[in-house]
């Protein structure tokens, strides 16, 4: 078994923990989660059963992402291609380029990266999100295959995430994009990526970030939260979430931070300031470990002038739209995330 304790690493449970009073009520479950609860439960046993992490990879492979009812054809209103760049130590990372048939020339840039705790995925881990994007002509997706924990540990994976930016800001006639419209993306670890690729952009001096999306993220490590300034109940009331229980995310975060100490590179909420970074939208779960993180990065965004959209979608888990595609609350995560690209994508820089 991959490393799994019988209890968080980091906090302790109480038995007596009462939900909180801001968000402790997302945590009520939807009809639809109930009947599906113990199948997702069972499925994300199997791989967790696994002897390591790089096996746990190797069979949760990349499968293209399942699209949901009523959502685009993937192969009538996408295409896609592959392309390489050298990172930094020359070592050469994988691009999926996802773009419409009809797609406009100088389009946004929506610069993503995916989920999977750090450790496991690639592309199609957000293929759903990578597809509905770029159905929209004036986006192409470009998602990176960073490297990843335990083979590499923190900060690689975000050394591979900004050398993959500069690279498509500095390759732009190849892709066909405006280097100076890009939205970062990411659901997950991929939004934590995406939240301090916003950060170190800004902090460097380098252009072009219009925008930044945020799905589920786990944007704070728990040993450094800032009890003091936000709420955060979620990671002990969901500690037993289905997709992501809190000893599950320990296995993904040991993996990729082996001796944690402060630093906005992993836990962008530590960072110093929060002025000049990009509109965000950020959406989140309310039966998820990290909904209350979502929560805290809004309210940090909020009060340094950032312009913020928050959504949680009470009683459903982390990344449902991925493991429930038939939930009510699905499409309505898409038209928003649709919603967000089109009002940046579109609208002068």
């Amino acid at each position: 078994m991959i490393g799994l304790k019988d209890k968080p690493q980091f906090y302790d449970i109480d038995p007596d923990f009462k939900p909180l009073p801001k968000y402790g009520h997302l945590s009520e479950k939807t009809p639809e989660l109930l009947a599906v609860e113990d199948a997702i439960n069972a499925a994300y046993s199997q791989v967790w059963a696994l002897p390591d992490i790089p096996t746990f990879r190797q069979v949760a492979g990349d499968p293209e992402a399942a699209m949901p009812p009523g959502g685009p054809g993937r192969y009538r209103e996408v295409k896609t291609e592959l392309l390489h760049f050298p990172a930094r130590d020359g070592h050469l990372i994988e691009l999926k380029v996802y773009k419409s048939p009809t797609v406009a020339a100088d389009a946004t840039l929506v610069y993503r990266m995916h989920g999977g705790g750090f450790c496991v995925g690639r592309h199609e881990v957000d293929g759903a999100e990578n597809v509905y994007a770029a159905t929209n002509p004036s986006i192409v997706v470009v998602s990176v295959d960073y490297r990843m924990a335990p083979e590499n540990p923190f900060p690689k994976l975000v050394e591979d995430a900004y050398d993959g930016f500069l690279w498509c800001k500095e390759n732009a006639k190849t892709l066909g994009i405006n280097p100076e419209k890009i939205i970062v993306a990411g659901s997950s670890a991929g939004a934590n990526l995406a939240a301090v690729l916003s950060i170190m952009a800004r902090d460097n001096g380098v252009s072009g970030i219009i925008s930044q999306v945020l799905h589920f993220p786990s944007i704070c490590h728990p040993k450094f939260y800032p009890y003091d300034k936000y709420e955060f109940g979620s990671h002990i009331q969901n500690t037993e979430n289905c997709v992501l229980s809190s000893c599950r995310f320990d296995v993904f975060l040991n993996a990729y931070i082996p001796n944690p100490t402060p630093d906005y590179r992993h836990s962008p909420l530590l960072a110093s300031s929060f002025a000049g970074l990009p509109p965000a939208l950020i959406q989140s779960a309310g039966v998820d470990i990290f909904r209350d993180e979502g929560f805290a990065y809004g309210d940090a965004l909020k009060a340094a002038g950032v312009d913020v959209e928050v959504y949680c979608y009470g009683g459903v888990p982390h990344c449902f739209p991925v493991v429930i595609i038939t939930h009510p609350y699905t499409p309505v995560f898409y038209e928003r995330y649709n919603a967000f690209l089109k009002k940046y994508a579109t609208s002068s820089n």
